[in-house]
């Protein structure tokens, strides 16, 4: 059975190491909103540092998520003074269960202050795809399918809740979706 992978990437307006309140509360946020998200029916998995989140982004050993990367508009630094980008990987059974995951409970308190934390980019900020099961996605994969919405809108290869795709790659629409917030843990 295929699952549904998901890549998210937002540039920051702070580095990561910037001590005000902001930068602050968003990466403190953080760890409730992971910890409730691995409890939400339907998540599989996400790319977890294996060397226990030591270094930016770029040195960590993701294991079998693969080496970091990140789109080519990303043009803020790569250290640990500099990095200013927040970016998810993970996988999902259905379109659905990631729905209401994200837009439920404490991540969606986080969305709703999404521009307090985050540059408006002109880009999408996330972008889904299927992949066969047994199979990890890539942080490259990831990067790949956020590029390619960008340019050529949604498709079977990389797509939006908005613009959505069965696992067969036929249309599929979620217009109206609400979230089913009594499944939330």
């Amino acid at each position: 059975m295929p699952h549904l992978a998901l890549y998210t990437f937002g540039v920051l307006k702070s580095p990561l190491a910037d001590p005000t309140t902001l930068t602050r509360e968003l990466h403190d946020s953080g760890e409730a909103i992971y910890r409730k998200i691995s409890q939400h029916p339907g998540y599989l998995a996400r790319a977890e540092a294996a060397d226990g989140d030591r270094g930016t982004h770029f040195d960590l050993d993701w294991g079998a998520w693969g080496e970091f990367a990140v789109p080519t508009w990303y043009g803020k630094g790569r250290t640990v003074e500099t990095t200013a980008l927040d970016a998810t990987l993970s996988l999902w059974t259905d379109l659905r269960s990631a729905f209401d995951a994200i837009y439920t409970g404490l991540h969606r308190e986080a969305l709703n202050r999404r521009y307090d934390w985050f540059e408006r980019t002109g880009h999408s900020s996330y972008v889904f795809w299927w992949v066969s099961d047994g199979v990890i996605p890539t942080w490259h994969d990831g990067v790949s399918r956020l590029e390619h919405l960008h340019d050529h809108g949604s498709a079977p290869h990389a797509f939006t809740f908005h613009h959505s795709f069965t696992p067969e790659g036929k249309p599929t629409s979620i217009k109206g979706i609400v979230p089913q917030i009594d499944q939330v843990r």
